[in-house]
């Protein structure tokens, strides 16, 4: 709940009688947008509410009901100050709700009224992972918090929900005819595991807490206390990338069958994200320059990908008698590639490979970027080939697989001491008599 805002000369009914009577309300400024006003008549007042109303660029009013100065507040026909205040909010939260295109609440403002609200605010302002955030706040935030009012949500419970993510059975890809996800039990004796658990549990925290954030910016809930206390797991997400190798590209490749190794292997040549290919048009591709434009990147910033000889024929290759407006990379019944339709084929594809464990779509861009690093490309570059706003995160990824000098000097300058197996040692030693 909002706190209450304090006014000398509204808060009581005494005070309010030394105003003088007039037709303009006396305002005070609630939160934001929001104002709560009182007009004073002869007998009594009325309180109003204002908002601001971007699109029309005007304030709106309404009228909320009569004041506490002749009768004892009731919580309804008559309102003491803090009652209006109160009812201001709730009048305010449901027209920002209209403005949005979402439908009234009822009730106490939830922690799904929270998710809902940021949703709408997240695609309004360009998000780029709309389906992956709506994914995240389906399956692991709304069946335990949900339904939690805000006002009454601790740290306590909030941070219970982590560590409860970190320890259980991590879920699969299940078919859409099945009765309850599968999930996959995680071995807790395995630090890799854990690890990776906790890095999960750590990325949907960040979407709660982004979701709530927004819930207390337009004054849904006075404090972030409760979740601003609440940490993520620490030294979590080492990057221990992984990427294939030459010859198992080439069986992964050969493993796949059509149009799914036309998507892999632009994903190898480019290091392009699985949705950033997705939604390639020819348009896009520029066989001239050797480029192919990413309109539509992760972070909101277009670039361009450069085309190596290989890359530049394969592109030709799938543009070729299209129009500007085709996809570039289309499924069998000409539809565009959508989110998780990749997953199972390039599983299946892995088995055959003889890919184990198998890889995730994300470890192809990594394999690009890999084999550019251990090429000796300068991090800046790889960096803007994939996309990155500056060359932090491409060195915390691959920089340990570039040449350097640290590792040519230590290989150098390091002698070589001979050491043998212990067994091999009894085998050379001489034989007594």
């Amino acid at each position: 709940m909002a706190r209450t805002v304090r006014d000398t000369a509204l808060e009581t009914r005494t005070a309010r009688a030394r105003l003088a009577v007039r037709g303009e309300p006396y305002w005070k400024q609630l939160d934001g947008g929001l104002a709560l006003g009182y007009r004073r008549k002869k007998s009594g007042g009325s309180w109003l509410a204002r908002r601001w109303d971007g699109e029309r660029k005007r304030y709106t009013e309404h009228a909320l009901g009569s004041t506490d100065d002749v009768q004892d507040a009731d919580g309804a026909a008559h309102l003491s100050f803090s009652q209006a205040q109160a009812v201001a909010r709730t009048w305010y939260r449901e027209e920002e709700r209209r403005a949005l295109g979402l439908s009234a609440s009822t009730g106490p403002y939830t922690v799904a009224d929270a998710c809902d609200d940021y949703i709408a605010h997240y695609v309004g302002k360009g998000g780029r992972s709309e389906y992956a955030t709506r994914r995240v706040i389906e399956i692991h935030i709304l069946p335990s918090l949900g339904g939690v009012e805000l006002a009454k949500l601790t740290t306590r419970r909030i941070r219970d929900w982590h560590r409860g993510i970190a320890t259980a059975p991590k879920m699969v890809r299940t078919k859409s005819t099945a009765k309850e996800r599968a999930t996959r039990a995680v071995d807790h004796d395995d630090t890799d595991a854990v690890r990776s658990r906790r890095a999960t549990a750590n990325r949907i925290l960040t979407v709660l807490k982004a979701a709530l954030n927004h819930a207390w910016h337009e004054r849904h809930i006075s404090s972030d206390e409760a979740w601003r206390a609440v940490k993520p797991f620490a030294a979590v997400d080492a990057p221990v990338i992984r990427y294939l190798k030459p010859a198992e590209c080439m069986r992964l490749v050969n493993a796949c069958a059509e149009p799914l190794r036309s998507l892999v292997r632009g994903a190898l040549l480019t290091g392009a994200r699985y949705s950033e290919l997705a939604r390639l048009k020819v348009v896009d591709i520029d066989l001239d320059a050797r480029t192919v434009a990413v309109r539509e990147a992760k972070g909101g910033k277009p670039r361009h990908i450069v085309l190596t000889d290989e890359a530049t024929a394969l592109f030709r290759s799938l543009i070729h008698g299209k129009d500007g407006s085709a996809l570039v990379f289309a499924r069998d019944d000409g539809g565009p590639w959508k989110p998780a339709q990749q997953t199972r084929p390039l599983a299946e594809a892995c088995a055959v490979a003889k890919i184990v464990p198998a890889i995730g779509f994300h470890v192809l861009r990594h394999t690009h970027a890999s084999t550019l690093a251990m090429a000796g490309v300068p991090m800046g570059v790889i960096a803007a080939q994939l996309g990155h706003a500056d060359t932090r995160i491409t060195e915390k990824h691959y920089a340990h697989l570039a040449p350097s000098y640290v590792a040519d000097t230590i290989r150098a300058a390091f002698p070589k001491l001979g050491i043998v197996p212990e067994s091999n040692v009894k085998e050379l030693a001489p034989k007594k008599g």
